[in-house]
């Protein structure tokens, strides 16, 4: 009778074990993170999109990527970032179509207690623990240098930007315009603001060059952009007569790159702003943020017929399959 009551109490004992380990568990719940894009469209966001889900699994977040069918619907993604701190979000990557218009939403969020890490394009909000993208301005010069650097004589220049209130596009037109301007052998000739499509783009560039045939050198900002100019220079037969500088790795601007339609790239690392947010943000969650910069200059370089075909320069166009050391 006595053992058996020993018994009992050992198993007894065992449960309230159990049943503590259960509840305490060997590992914590993941943190959530939500990347709330600028599009989900392009091979830059889906280069984005494998740096972010790499650094997710590296660090063990649950991860939910979301972003609108176009790079100009601020409002849909004011709602995604909503959406996002409603469903537990404890952090927040992200890229702002328009600057001012979705600082509300920012700030909203960050006063919910969510961290807030923007990348690529950032927004009006003092709640920004840190930047991690392209310095803009140093590539609009670096855009304009290249031009320069590869065309002699005086120089027609003619912008195809994106959306007027991106912080990005309009840093980047800024870079380039002064360095043409300081050059004293560069006049800019046309500037215009299209929709981040290609086929916008490709009209309104045919449109632009139609107005403005002097135009000898383009500059186009982003990577639908690009494309649709590319394809504008191609279809009126002016490879020969017009110097493109693009933006970003693509399939069509790569080829047109060997083809003639394409002169210079200036390509981003858009894999290192994917991996380098959802590690910001797990460090903003872990209590690491002290040891964040203000600001990360994610690495851009120049791309031409000359090093198509380097190491370093299938590195950058391909970056999405390259993992960071």
């Amino acid at each position: 009778m006595k053992g058996s009551k020993h018994v009992c109490c050992l198993v007894a004992l065992a449960l309230v074990c159990l049943c503590a380990c259960s509840s305490t568990g060997t590992s914590s719940p993941r943190h959530r993170v939500a990347l709330v894009a600028k599009s989900t469209q392009t091979e830059f966001w889906l280069s984005v999109f494998a740096g972010a889900e790499a650094a997710a699994t590296e660090y063990n977040l649950q991860l939910t990527i979301t972003g609108p069918e176009t790079e100009e619907d601020y409002e849909t993604q004011n709602r995604m970032v909503t959406d996002a701190v409603e469903e537990g979000a404890e952090a927040l990557v992200f890229s702002a179509i328009d600057f001012e218009n979705n600082a509300q939403a920012i700030d909203e969020a960050a006063q919910s207690g969510v961290k807030i890490v923007a990348i690529d394009s950032s927004v009006d909000s003092n709640a920004v623990s840190t930047y991690i993208g392209t310095n803009n301005y140093a590539a609009g010069q670096m855009a304009a240098q290249a031009a320069l650097d590869r065309v002699d004589g005086p120089l027609e220049v003619g912008i195809v930007n994106y959306d007027i209130s991106s912080a990005n596009g309009q840093e980047r037109e800024r870079g380039a315009v002064e360095t043409f301007l300081e050059s004293g052998r560069a006049r800019i000739t046309a500037v215009i603001n299209t929709l981040a499509q290609a086929e916008s783009a490709q009209t309104d560039t045919a449109a632009m060059l139609a107005e403005y045939p002097q135009i000898d050198v383009l500059l186009a900002f982003n990577e639908p952009t690009s494309v649709g100019a590319a394809r504008a220079v191609e279809e009126l037969g002016l490879s020969q007569k017009i110097f493109l500088v693009g933006f970003d790795s693509n399939v069509a601007t790569v080829d047109g790159l060997q083809e003639g339609s394409v002169d210079a790239l200036v390509v981003q690392n858009p894999y290192a702003m994917g991996y380098l947010g959802v590690e910001s943000a797990y460090k903003l969650l872990t209590g690491q943020g002290g040891s964040l910069e203000t600001t990360v200059d994610t690495s851009t370089q120049i791309v031409d017929r000359e090093n198509l075909f380097t190491m370093d320069s299938q590195k950058a166009l391909f970056a999405f399959e390259q993992h960071l050391d």
